[in-house]
This record gives C-alpha cells, sequence and structure tokens, in this order.
C-alpha cells in the first residue's frame, strides 16, 4: 500500500517551537507521537542536532536526552560515520492485550473527557476546513480515504484515519488546531482500533470520511462538522461500551 505524503502544514507543526519549557520527556513525546502517526516516516533521517533543537527551541542537551529516550524505546537509531545521525524507526504494532490494559485501566470519565476534547477540535477544524481548503488540501483528503480503505492491518488503518483527522485540521489553516489533534489521536487514535473491540468499523469509517470529504469539497461548514461529531461521539460511546466490557469481564 502506497502512503500518501504529509503535508507541509502537518510537518511545520511536528517541527514547531514548543511552548512549555522543552523538558526531555515533552520534547520525546513531540517526535513519538508523529512517527507513530506516520508523520515522520520510517527510514526517515531527522534533521541534525543543532537544527531540530532549533526548530523546537530547546537546548542541544535536552534534544540529545530526548533523542536518548527514542532510542531506548526503539523509535529512533543513530549511525555514525559518513551519512550518519539519527533515523526513525518505525514502532511495532502495540500488542492487543497491552491496548485492553490500557482501556481497561482508563475510567469512563476520562474517556468521557477525552472525547468531549475530540468533539470540540474535530468538529471545528471540520467545518472551517470547508471554507478553507484548497483543491490540493481536498486531494490530499481523498488520498487518505483511499489508504484507509486498501488498509490491511490495524496499524494501518489506526494512521490512516489518524492521519486523515490531522490534513483536516491542517486545510482548516490553525496551527493549535492541528496541534491539537496530533495530541489527541495519540492519545486516544490506538484504542478506538483496538482488534476485537474496535469502536470504528472500517467500512464504516471509509464511508464517513467520504461523507465529510464531500461536505469539505462543498464549503458546507455544517454538515461537516455534524457528520464529524455524530462519529466521534459514536466512537467513543462503544470505546466506553467495551472499556465496561473489559472491567465486568477482569471482576
Amino acid at each position: 500500500m502506497t502512503e500518501v505524503g504529509v503535508s507541509g502544514a502537518a510537518r511545520h507543526v511536528v517541527f514547531a517551537p514548543l511552548g512549555d519549557g522543552g523538558r526531555v520527556e515533552v520534547v520525546a513525546r513531540r517526535i513519538s507521537e508523529a512517527i507513530g502517526l506516520g508523520l515522520i516516516a520510517d527510514g526517515e533521517q531527522l534533521p541534525s542536532e543543532l537544527e531540530l533543537a532549533g526548530a523546537l527551541n530547546v537546548s542541544t542537551v535536552t534534544l540529545r536526552e530526548a533523542l536518548s529516550l527514542l532510542r531506548q524505546r526503539g523509535l529512533v537509531e543513530t549511525r555514525r560515520g559518513r551519512g550518519g545521525g539519527s533515523f526513525v524507526r518505525a514502532p511495532v504494532d502495540a500488542s492487543v492485550e497491552r491496548l485492553r490494559t490500557v482501556l481497561r485501566e482508563t475510567g469512563v470519565h476520562e474517556l468521557r473527557e477525552i472525547g468531549d476534547h475530540l468533539l470540540a477540535v474535530t468538529g471545528t477544524a471540520a467545518r472551517l476546513a470547508a471554507s478553507r481548503a484548497s483543491a490540493d488540501q481536498v486531494e490530499r483528503l481523498a488520498s487518505l480515504v483511499d489508504q484507509l480503505a486498501a488498509a490491511d492491518t490495524v496499524g494501518e488503518r489506526r494512521r490512516a484515519d489518524g492521519r486523515f483527522h490531522i490534513e483536516i485540521a491542517a486545510a482548516a489553516q490553525s496551527t493549535r488546531l492541528t496541534r491539537q489533534e496530533i495530541d489527541l489521536q495519540g492519545e486516544i487514535g490506538e484504542l478506538l482500533w483496538i482488534p476485537f473491540g474496535e469502536a470504528i468499523d472500517r467500512d464504516e469509517r471509509v464511508a464517513w470520511h467520504r461523507a465529510v470529504l464531500a461536505a469539505i469539497a462543498d464549503g458546507d461548514g455544517d454538515r461537516a462538522r455534524g457528520l464529524t461529531e455524530e462519529h466521534v461521539e459514536l466512537a467513543i460511546s462503544r470505546l466506553i461500551e467495551f472499556h465496561l466490557q473489559l472491567s465486568r469481564h477482569e471482576s
């Protein structure tokens, strides 16, 4: 399956300056989220330490410690010599058991809180994209829908789905919404696609993506927002239901 390239707007957000103090764990989380969502490709060379530290507005010492954490997690490898540097290693998809444990330990209130945040961000992004998206951005969104339709593995589906939402936020021409969408997809995306307990059906999701895309292409912001909110609410309610099933089974 051919991966759709990442838009310049989305990449700009990934490498934008950090506004929360630039702690080591914050830097590592920013880069690991981007890798997990496919915003930085497997095998891609990261900018030099000096360039990356400058882009993120952190010290080179902080960046080196963050890269060390990412190497420990198997997300980055460092090569020495000519042509060396830090290179991305795509993560192995999380085990079903680990994801079920995470979901079981995430309370209903927290899932609802995440859902409320997702509703606000994705709904607003869809409405704004309908009036701001360029023809190229609409075409990119269509390619991501095709990518989701062709995805064979859970990881591929999750990344294509997450990228679709992120690119809608980028099409809304809002750096803040795009940043929040990346954070939310990093937080909840894997849980929505847990095998044997998916909150999202792939074919249902593809049909929804096409409906939202049509609304954006038609410039109908209210319809784009309404469709988005409807499906976010459905996915979160299914996720909460699966959480309760897991909790009952454990007890």
